[in-house]
C-alpha cells in the first residue's frame, strides 16, 4: 500500500498518456505542457432520447473517464442529499478524476448528470455530478488482478497485452478486491526504492490499515525487493516486476478500469 512515504517523495506526473485516445492531456504544477479536452456523447444509437432518462456507460473493450473542470460537487441523487466536494487537482497535486459509470439525459441525448464512481472511502463508492462540472474522455484500456493466481493482465481495445506474476497483500493486510478505476500516476524520486521506477494509483483502500496517511491508498508499483513478486507479502498493494511496471505505468492511463477478484 502507498505510505506516506511514497507520497512524500514522489514527482507529480501527469495522469494521462499523449496516447490516450479522447482523454486530456494534462499539466501539473512543475510539469509544464498544455492542457487539452473534449466532451462526449453518450452511448446512444439514438438522436432523440426522454428527457431524464439513465444510459450506462462502458463495456470490457471501452471505458468513460470524467476530469473534473474546476469543482465538482458530488450527491447521492440528481439534487440530493450531497457526498462530497471535489477540486480541480487532488492532495497529490495531479487532476481530480472519476470513472463514468452512466448518464442522466436530456431530450437530445446530452448528458445533465453523469454517475461516477469516486475515490473515497468506502470501496466502490459512487455518486452523480453535474455534467457541466466534468470533461469526458475514453480509454480503451482495462487491468484485471487475479488474488489466488497472483497475476496482473492488461488489456487494450479488449485485447490482452501483458501478463505477469505479481506480489499481493500479506493474509494480515490483504488487497481489496472490487471494481475500481486508475486515478492517478506517480513517479517516486528514488526509483530503487520500495515502489520502483513508478506507482499506478487505483481509487481503492485498505480494508485493514484505515489510519494510514491519505487513508490506506492502494496502488501497483513496481519494487525492490524482487524476491517478492508471486508471494503474499504486501501491506495491500500489488507489486509488478520493474519493467512489467513500466510497461503498465505507460498505457494505464487515468481512468483505466481495475477489477480486482479472489
Amino acid at each position: 500500500m502507498l505510505s506516506a512515504n511514497c507520497y512524500g517523495t514522489v514527482t507529480r506526473t501527469s495522469l494521462f498518456g499523449a496516447a490516450a485516445a479522447g482523454l486530456a492531456v494534462a499539466s501539473v504544477a512543475g510539469c509544464g505542457g498544455t492542457k487539452s479536452s473534449h466532451s462526449v456523447q453518450p452511448p446512444s444509437r439514438s438522436r432523440v432520447c426522454s428527457t431524464g432518462s439513465f444510459q450506462r456507460y462502458g463495456s470490457s473493450r471501452l471505458a468513460y473517464a470524467a476530469i473534473v473542470r474546476d469543482r465538482a460537487q458530488a450527491v447521492r441523487r440528481p439534487g440530493g442529499a450531497f457526498i462530497a466536494r471535489f477540486g480541480r487537482i487532488n492532495q497529490n497535486g495531479v487532476s481530480m478524476v472519476f470513472s463514468v459509470r452512466g448518464a442522466r439525459v436530456d431530450r437530445s441525448c446530452a448528458p445533465t448528470w453523469y454517475l461516477v464512481q469516486l475515490p473515497i472511502r468506502p470501496n466502490g463508492t459512487t455518486g452523480w455530478v453535474r455534467a457541466s462540472q466534468v470533461e469526458v474522455g475514453t480509454v480503451t484500456s482495462r487491468i484485471e488482478v487475479d488474488l489466488s493466481a497472483r497475476r496482473v493482465t492488461l488489456f487494450r481495445n479488449g485485447r490482452r497485452v501483458l501478463s505477469a506474476t505479481a506480489a499481493i497483500g500479506s493474509p494480515a493486510t490483504p488487497t481489496p478486491t472490487g471494481s475500481y478505476y486508475v486515478n492517478q500516476r506517480l513517479i517516486p524520486s528514488d526509483p530503487g526504492g520500495p515502489f520502483g521506477p513508478g506507482a499506478v494509483g487505483i481509487s481503492a483502500f485498505s480494508n485493514v490499515l484505515t489510519g494510514w496517511t491519505q487513508g490506506g491508498p492502494i496502488a501497483i508499483h513496481g519494487t525492490n525487493a524482487p524476491w517478492s513478486i508471486g508471494k503474499a507479502v504486501s501491506n495491500g498493494c500489488i507489486r509488478l516486476p520493474n519493467r512489467t511496471l513500466r510497461r503498465v505505468f505507460a498505457q494505464a492511463i487515468a481512468g483505466t478500469p481495475v477489477i480486482i477478484h479472489a
